[in-house]
């Protein structure tokens, strides 16, 4: 979670913009977006939020949250992949990118994509409207997935903001064992998971997240991110929990890794 005094003191004279993630895109933490909404109104600085990972997840109040600029993506909520949507508030000045017809408002020139527009208005309707009920039993599923991976495997640790994060979220750790090889031994048995963000699951990096939370290298190389979803079931967790932890353990009897590199 980003430090509200060190956004403030970064703030100079020439600040246009600011331009933060409403939620964590690999540990889930929600960040303090109501507040830095007001920062930068009591400041004049138009406000910019990332809400990809959020919208669909958690309520959002643009006016509350002040915010001037919001990004979503359709394929975080069901709807179908290409579409998004960039919300604007009214007397904020925005260049378009592409120039040339007069498409959405002028914003973006080029045919729309009528299908991805309606599925994405659909999918975004049915998220909001159901947005507590899916939350609470969303919660549910992650609570007690986290709960039985940290009591019955060994030195697991849960990674980032314990309470303020998203409701189907839970980036673990797994000392001793390298996450890119329990990543690919669980999708080969049908459970997806990643070591990264899906921007950057390709790179054999570490996490430029979990190193600027000053993680040390061992638990960095040694994270999952798991997602939950509101098809998901309880028989779902069981299943998943046993085969994690029957994966940990047979890796850790093989000594893949007891020191851990990218």
């Amino acid at each position: 979670m980003i430090s509200l005094d060190e956004l403030k003191a970064s703030i100079s004279r020439k600040t246009i913009l600011i331009s933060i993630m409403f939620a964590n895109n690999v540990v889930g933490t929600i960040q303090p977006v109501k507040e830095i909404g007001q920062i930068a109104k009591e400041r004049n600085i138009l406000f910019h939020t990332d809400a990809v990972q959020a919208v669909g997840s958690v309520p959002i109040d643009v006016k509350e949250y002040n915010i001037d600029l919001l990004s979503l993506s359709g394929h975080k909520i069901y709807a179908p992949k290409g579409i998004g949507a960039l919300f604007i508030r009214n007397g904020t000045h925005i260049e378009p990118l592409i120039h040339g017809g007069s498409q959405e408002s002028g914003m973006r020139s080029g045919t729309e994509n009528v299908a991805g527009i309606v599925g994405l208005g659909k999918a975004i309707e049915i998220a909001t409207k159901n947005i507590h009920h899916n939350n609470k039993k969303i919660k549910f599923l992650r609570d007690r997935f986290v709960n039985e991976v940290l009591n019955k495997i060994p030195d697991t640790r849960l990674n980032g903001h314990p309470t303020e994060r998203l409701p189907g979220y839970a980036n673990i750790s797994f000392k001793y064992v390298k996450g890119k090889i329990l990543s690919s031994i669980l999708n080969d048995k049908g459970i997806y998971v990643s070591t990264n963000s899906a921007c950057s699951c390709a790179s054999s990096y570490a996490s430029y997240v979990l190193q600027a939370m000053r993680l040390p290298e061992e638990i960095i190389f040694s994270s999952i991110r798991f997602t939950f979803g509101d098809k998901n079931t309880e028989n779902d967790i069981d299943i998943v929990v046993n085969t994690l932890s029957e994966t940990v353990d047979k890796i850790r009897k093989g000594n893949f890794a007891r020191k851990i590199y990218a």
